[in-house]
């Protein structure tokens, strides 16, 4: 099992894990490779340092290990509390993102492109109150409003709509 991590054209970091390198490569070749995130299928290889497993190895130890003054290891980036000045790295705002996503699609009905329709039959009380999400174009989003009903727009990720492997 070959594990490459993986970018889009947008800067998106992802990882794949394919059979062989020529699996990837032959995936890569017939564009069905694309980025979790916004489904562009513009994907490379970055660099990636090799993982060896050596049998009864050590852990290098640095040169603090075990004096006073060592700081404990550092929480991991999603786990960390964003309070005061502290910034997330990339992969910890795709990952709380692709929660906040997959919170969504549960939570909301999908009515497609009936959405600008729905959404008037909600408000005039004409359909039962529920989270909806689906498609409109901004011209039916601008009547929306108009009309005074709320709504924004969020792009979701492709992927999303079927379970990631």
């Amino acid at each position: 099992m070959k594990v490459f991590n993986l970018a889009c054209s947008h800067g998106h970091e992802f990882e794949g894990w394919f059979g062989s390198a020529n699996d990837f490569d032959a995936q890569l070749a017939n564009g069905l490779l694309e980025c979790p995130l916004c489904a562009d299928r513009k994907v490379r290889k970055l660099l990636s340092a090799p993982r060896l497993n050596l049998s009864g190895a050590e852990p290098p130890r640095s040169a603090s290990a075990g004096t006073q003054d060592s700081a404990p290891p550092a929480p991991s980036e999603p786990a960390r509390e964003l309070t005061g000045e502290a910034r997330p790295s990339p992969q910890a705002l795709q990952a709380m993102f692709l929660k906040m996503a997959r919170f969504l699609m549960r939570n909301t009905e999908d009515v497609g492109d009936r959405f600008a329709d729905e959404a008037r039959r909600i408000h005039h009380r004409e359909s039962p109150e529920r989270g909806i999400r689906g498609t409109a174009t901004r011209e039916q989003a601008s009547e929306l409003a108009e009309e005074g009903i709320e709504v924004f727009s969020l792009p979701l990720p492709a992927a999303l709509k079927e379970p990631l492997q």
